[in-house]
């Protein structure tokens, strides 16, 4: 199936409540970078943290790759910056500071597989034994950046170690892929309504200030979010694929 295709059928899943997607327990979000929670998750953990159902985050790269010529943020203060926006956005969404984890791997170098992948999985599987999870959810493995794939594989390995749990993926650069590109299967799962949490989303991901402003200005090759692409998650609802 065309990617415009898949994405299209996406767009027109049945509308569903968070219940619907986990009947019980709380839940995971496993976001490959520092505001990838806020941007495909945002309502959902607005919702959950409204409904008193328990959250964990954990994000896994240091997010350290989006500016990687600025002097005046090195690795480790751009790392620190990204981390204290993440709490901050998860502070708009309900979510307080002890439920966020950082495992602090590689920006743009994420294993897939390996001792450290595995550690990886274990963290996030721990995570989800901490809330009781009945579900995690993750970055699309479509997703065009090779720290969202293997973000991807990191979940399905939890997944596989917890053994009772589903598994839900999110895109987020996934809404950018070439028409042309050939995705198998078409897309089953939930379209979740957000509108009631759009403000908190909103403010979430402009705590993200380093990704959505001038912030740090000394690196011209540095990342930001485009209009467009904030323009695509400031939408009334959440769109959550199952995954087998």
């Amino acid at each position: 199936m065309r990617a415009d295709a898949f994405l299209a059928a996406a767009e027109a899943l049945p509308e569903g409540s968070l219940r619907d997607l986990v009947p019980a327990g709380g839940i995971v979000v496993v976001a490959p970078h520092p505001d990838d929670e806020s941007l495909g998750c945002g309502g959902l953990i607005a919702e959950a943290c409204l409904r008193r159902i328990p959250v964990r985050l954990v994000v896994v790269s240091d997010g350290v790759g989006s500016h990687p010529n600025s002097r005046t943020h090195p690795p480790e203060r751009l790392r620190g910056l990204r981390e204290a926006e993440t709490l901050a956005a998860a502070g708009c969404l309900g979510l307080g500071p002890e439920h966020v984890a950082f495992l602090r791997l590689p920006d743009r170098f994420v294993p897939r597989s390996g001792p450290e992948a595995e550690a990886a999985a274990q963290t996030i599987a721990e995570a989800a034994r901490a809330c009781a999870a009945g579900a995690l959810f993750v970055t699309w493995e479509h997703d065009p950046h090779c720290d969202h794939a293997a973000s991807a594989a990191l979940a399905r390995r939890a997944r596989d170690l917890l053994g009772n749990v589903s598994l839900h993926a999110y895109p987020v650069w996934g809404w950018t892929l070439p028409p042309e590109t050939e995705i198998d299967g078409e897309p089953r799962g939930v379209r979740l309504v957000v509108s009631r949490h759009l403000r908190a989303k909103a403010a979430a991901i402009a705590a993200h200030r380093s990704q959505t402003t001038d912030l740090i200005a000394d690196d011209p090759a540095g990342f930001r979010l485009e209009p467009a692409m904030l323009a695509r998650f400031a939408r009334d609802h959440e769109i959550f694929l199952n995954v087998a």
